[in-house]
């Protein structure tokens, strides 16, 4: 009778860097069912939860149709009859190194795998929380130091980008819809820089590469000036906020969860060299095409409506993530160079 008073819960693409840290919260107190297809996820990411008896990884495409009432694997979870309660969606490939190489997956998650989403939460009469993303309100902007939810983004719908800029922003569209169409209770969470353990390497990311380079004494590599600023939210703080997300009333509308402080990427990285103790330098490269300079999200809506602010302070993040890279290093390298192929 103990598992029946567990509700199941999808986490589309939950063993990426996001999702896994999700899927770990929830299995606490709910039977996860984590899908994913390693197109920028890992296994690596989940492993230590594919034992755990209200866990269950399914290797599958979202944009491809699926049945989880026929899945043997699932069988315990009783879906034919006890449904799925939430859907958590993060599926959607995120590489800024190899962005050009998921263009068309990036297209298709944002597309075909937000209906595939939206319909399995109409046929459950599942909550949903689409996780969305900054990227919505456009670049960064002169005379605006932070994003409200109510702000009109600007978009170029085709920049070589746009199949995740606009992609996002027609997912969003869908989800909106789907909800005045079938009732659903479904909610976008716009998400802002975020950081953490288990970031890719060697993808351009920055922080996690920062931490991995200065532990070997390596240079640290800048895409961009040294002007260059963004936000970064510990990805504990974000899934608090999306779980908090789920609970909220259906017609909360987007909520901003990230960070509202602006720094400087090479005050992060001398962060960094200091805390490791490194005798690395840093060097500047051109700017990747998916690390632009985005704003700052005003968390006002959040804090009022959800009761959300960021809680892990910059310094103590870091320091989580450089004990997770010294714990982890000679795995993530051999993974990184796996990933870099």
């Amino acid at each position: 009778m103990e598992n029946l008073e567990k509700k199941n819960i999808l986490v589309t693409g939950g063993a990426g860097f996001i999702g896994s840290h999700l899927c770990e919260k929830l299995i606490k107190t709910s039977r996860v069912i984590c899908l994913d297809n390693f197109s920028t996820g890992n296994v690596s990411n989940i492993d230590f939860l594919l034992q755990h008896p209200d866990f269950v990884f399914i290797r599958h495409d979202i944009c491809e149709p699926v049945d989880f009432e026929t899945l043997p694997e699932l069988e315990r979870f009783k879906v034919k009859f006890q449904g799925i309660a939430e859907i958590y969606h993060l599926a959607c490939p995120t590489s800024a190194k190899n962005f050009d190489k998921f263009k068309a997956a990036t297209l298709e998650a944002n597309s075909v795998g937000m209906k595939n989403v939206l319909d399995l939460a109409a046929k459950y009469k599942a909550k949903v929380v689409h996780a969305s993303s900054s990227v919505v309100y456009g670049p960064r902007q002169e005379d605006k130091e932070s994003f409200k939810e109510d702000t009109l983004g600007c978009v170029n719908h085709l920049t070589p980008r746009g199949s995740y800029d606009e992609g996002k922003r027609f997912a969003e569209t869908m989800v909106e819809t789907y909800r005045q169409m079938h009732g659903l209770d479904a909610k976008i969470a716009r998400i802002f820089r975020t950081y953490g353990p288990r970031e890719r390497l060697f993808d351009g990311e920055m922080v996690p590469d920062f931490i991995i380079d200065s532990l070997d004494n390596k240079d640290l590599i800048i895409y961009g000036d040294e002007s260059f600023s963004t936000s970064l939210c510990y990805v504990d703080d974000i899934v608090s906020g999306l779980i908090k997300l789920m609970a909220a009333p259906s017609d909360i509308g987007p909520i901003n969860l990230g960070s509202n402080e602006d720094l400087k990427i090479l005050d992060v990285a001398n962060k960094i060299i200091s805390m490791t103790g490194s005798e690395s330098k840093m060097i500047f490269e051109k700017p990747l095409l998916f690390m632009t300079a985005l704003g700052l999200p005003d968390t006002s809506r959040a804090k009022e409506l959800l009761g959300w602010v960021p809680l892990v302070r910059l310094e103590d993040g870091l320091q989580k993530s450089i004990d997770y890279t010294q714990a982890y290093k000679p795995l993530l390298r051999q993974q990184g160079v796996v990933d870099e192929r």
